[in-house]
């Protein structure tokens, strides 16, 4: 393991090749029974969003832009979830804290970029039920297979392209200080503040490029929701509204979920000092496994088209 060495006089030292990534320093005890919970939700994860991909793509009634949609949400989820989970289980399990500096900054860029393509999609998937419900009429003509290539190539391109000088500025950092960093995962801020160099372009760059991706997700997908809103409380048939609500439940929540805990993260991050340093540690990790492992649950319950589709498949096996 590569340790680094420091030169007291002139604060130079030799240049590191790793990182060592230590985990709740103030409750290492706790790893081994605290893996059990993550290890389970990982499964949950990955095991619910391939059953729901492979229903998807074996169940020609469900081969429509909406459901598309939410394969591409998947796929997010599971990318999501085996970057950074396997790595904090082997942390826990093995006491493997070592990282290199090309894992470490891959780890990052795929963290931040997934994270606002997923936000991106949820805005993608508004817009779907916008259409749904506001022009039911002109929803086959505008929500086409086409629309889903550019919506996904769209998803991929804004937010990989503006993402990627975060690790990118990251890895040009000068490491002479210390190679430790107290975090399960590679995030910018906790890698970036061992660096001997200035790092407020780090910080602003981040600061303004989440803030805009997905606070401008988050506006269009505020809006889309006002729209369907009144919409359906100008619906004067019965049980439209119902209905009309009913497609838009189940997005409604994953939203929700998505944005809680994100929120819950900004505060804890801004309130750090009020806040034990393992607390923010922890919601990151929840963040990467909470939402993956309750989306495909929440549609494949609430979706009556994916809960047959299921039922087809488990009857295959």
């Amino acid at each position: 393991m590569t340790q680094h060495v420091a030169s007291q006089s002139n604060n130079l030292s030799v240049p590191f090749s790793e990182f060592l990534l230590i985990c709740f320093p103030n409750y290492q005890s706790w790893q081994h029974w605290l893996s059990l919970p993550l290890s389970l939700l990982f499964l949950l994860a990955i095991g619910a969003n391939t059953t729901l991909l492979t229903t998807i793509w074996m169940e020609a009634s469900l081969h429509e832009p909406m459901y598309y949609l939410l394969s591409l949400l998947s796929l997010l989820d599971i990318v999501l979830c085996v970057t950074v989970i396997p790595k904090v289980l082997d942390i826990f399990w093995f006491d493997n804290k070592s990282i290199s500096f090309s894992a470490c900054f891959l780890q990052m860029f795929i963290m931040n970029s997934f994270l606002t393509m997923e936000s991106c999609t949820f805005m993608v998937m508004a817009y779907d039920r916008y259409v749904a419900i506001c022009h039911p009429l002109r929803y086959p003509s505008i929500i086409t297979d086409q629309f889903v290539v550019k919506a996904a190539i769209f998803v991929v391109a804004r937010n990989g392209l503006l993402t990627m000088p975060v690790p990118i500025l990251a890895s040009r950092l000068r490491y002479c200080a210390d190679n430790i960093i107290k975090n399960c995962i590679c995030t910018n801020l906790s890698v970036s503040k061992l660096s001997c160099d200035n790092i407020t372009i780090n910080r602003l760059y981040q600061f303004v490029v989440g803030w805009t991706l997905l606070g401008s997700d988050l506006i269009l997908i505020i809006l889309s929701y006002s729209f369907i809103l009144r919409a359906v409380l100008r619906i004067k048939a019965e049980g439209a509204m119902a209905k009309a609500l009913g497609t838009c439940g189940s997005h409604f929540i994953l939203i929700l979920f998505f944005s809680t805990v994100l929120l819950v993260l900004v505060i804890t991050n801004l309130a750090r000092k009020r806040i034990p340093p393992d607390v923010p540690i922890m919601l990151n990790i929840l963040h990467h496994l909470i939402p993956p492992a309750l989306n495909p649950i929440v549609y494949g319950v609430r979706t009556k088209e994916i809960k047959q589709g299921i039922l087809k498949l488990l009857r295959r096996l």
